[in-house]
This record gives structure tokens, C-alpha cells and sequence, in this order.
């Protein structure tokens, strides 16, 4: 399967230390050869790096690695494929307006029995199960919304509802964000940490890398990062449930 990777941050902040270790199960330390993304929330606008190629030998990804792009809110995936051919557009996060806001969604897991999912207002570019379910949840959505609610977190807890039903159709652990909340839903697997003052050293499970966050933070400063498996041996992450969905703002879990 697939791996993901999302973070909430309260300022600013960049991903290098997190996304080093996902690349590395993008065909090194991981089966996931089959493509790889990430999406940069910047104001209302957002920056996505994507490549078909194996993310730990992508001369992309290593761009994106050594350019620290700070963001309040990122979601990551790289890709074993199981549903549609290796290529660009089955490559993941996808993004799509609502509301003149850029929503980006990643999905680990595989559906089945899933073509009776009927889209009017998005359709797929590719022919994956995830990007046709994210259309599928988009079309619930601005059917129950017609115009943009006052409440956003009102919508993220009705995408965490919809979630919870492509689940009957199989594995759907998802990420979906439109720059200020993060929803992490679980199906079977995906465990989140926060970190906030007083900060100190982590040491990922897929690289030689360590660092001691006290020197790369403030003490205001809280980031949620989510993700598949734990990227760090040091820390205590959450695990989620079966089902349990998880919704952040600003680094501060909100529902």
C-alpha cells in the first residue's frame, strides 16, 4: 500500500525532516516505487511536486528536499500502485477548487466495487479508485453546501462522515485539507504526533538523520505531523483507530 504524510503547523514551517524519511520508503527502505507528491499550502494558494518516479532516487523530490518551503499546512503521499497505471496523473495529492479554495486530498489503501461512486461537478484525470473517490466527496459535499458555510469545520466533520462510508468498500485512510484544517481519517493505519514546547532531539527510522528541534523552533511554535508509520524510534506517536477521524488547526487538534 500506499504511505501518507500531513502536517498542521501554528507558523510557518517547513517539512525537510519528515519528508526525508518518507522518500526513503519510496523504494529504499519501502516498497513504494510507484510515484510520489507533495502540496504546499502559501495563503490561499498552494505549490505541488510531483514525480511517477521512485521518490528515493527522484532528482525532484531532492529539490523539494533541499529547498525548505515553510507552510502552515502539507499533505504528502508516495505510491505502490494497485489501482491505475504508473504515470503523472495517478500520482498523488489531487487537488481541486471549492469554493475559490484549493482542496488537496491523499488516500492510502485500495476500494472495491467503487464504480457506482457517480460524480457530476468533478470528474477524474486519472483512473485511480482514490482520485474518483475524492471527486465522489467533493460532489457530497457542494451538494450538501451549495454555497460556503460560515463554519468550515462543519464540512471537514460531514468529509470525515464520507470517509467513514468508502471505508464498507475497502481501505481508505485518507489526508484532506484546504490550507487551514487537516482531516486525518483511519481506516486501519495512520498514527500523528504533536510537538510544542519544550521541544527536544528525534532521530528517524528510515535515515541517519537527528534533529534537536529545540534549535529549529520557538517555544510558541506546535506542529502536528501525520503519516502511515512513525517516522521517528524517539517519540511517542499516537495510533488511531478504526474509524476514528482527527481534524487539526493550526498544529491544534480541533475535533
Amino acid at each position: 500500500m500506499c504511505e501518507l504524510l500531513g502536517m498542521s503547523a501554528n507558523v510557518p514551517t517547513d517539512i525537510c525532516f519528515s519528508f526525508s524519511g518518507l522518500l526513503e520508503r519510496g523504494g529504499n527502505t519501502g516498497p513504494h516505487r510507484d510515484g510520489w507528491g507533495i502540496t504546499f499550502y502559501e495563503g490561499k494558494g498552494c505549490r505541488t511536486f510531483k514525480d511517477p518516479e521512485p521518490s528515493c532516487s527522484s532528482e525532484i523530490a531532492k529539490l523539494v528536499k533541499a529547498y525548505p518551503i515553510k507552510s502552515v499546512s502539507v499533505i504528502s503521499h508516495i505510491r505502490q500502485g494497485n489501482r491505475g497505471r504508473v504515470c503523472l496523473e495517478n500520482t498523488h495529492p489531487f487537488t481541486r477548487e471549492l469554493w475559490g479554495r484549493e482542496i488537496t486530498f491523499a488516500h492510502n489503501g485500495q476500494l472495491s466495487n467503487y464504480q457506482d461512486l457517480l460524480t457530476d461537478w468533478y470528474k477524474p484525470v486519472g483512473n485511480t479508485d482514490s482520485e474518483l473517490a475524492f471527486c465522489w466527496i467533493l460532489d457530497q459535499i457542494r451538494e450538501k453546501y451549495p454555497k460556503r458555510p460560515t463554519n468550515m469545520l462543519s464540512v471537514f466533520k460531514y468529509a470525515a462522515k464520507l470517509a467513514n462510508r468508502l471505508r464498507d468498500k475497502g481501505v481508505f485512510n485518507m489526508l484532506f485539507t484546504d490550507g487551514v484544517y487537516v482531516l486525518a481519517f483511519c481506516s486501519n493505519n495512520l498514527h500523528w504526533i504533536t510537538r510544542r514546547a519544550p521541544f527536544g532531539k528525534a532521530t528517524l527510522i528510515d535515515a541517519d538523520v537527528v534533529i534537536d528541534f529545540q534549535k529549529e523552533t520557538t517555544p510558541n511554535d506546535v506542529v502536528t505531523v501525520i503519516a502511515t508509520r512513525p517516522l521517528t524510534n524517539d517519540e511517542a506517536w499516537q495510533k488511531m483507530s478504526p474509524g476514528e477521524a482527527v481534524i487539526f488547526k493550526l498544529g491544534e487538534k480541533v475535533y
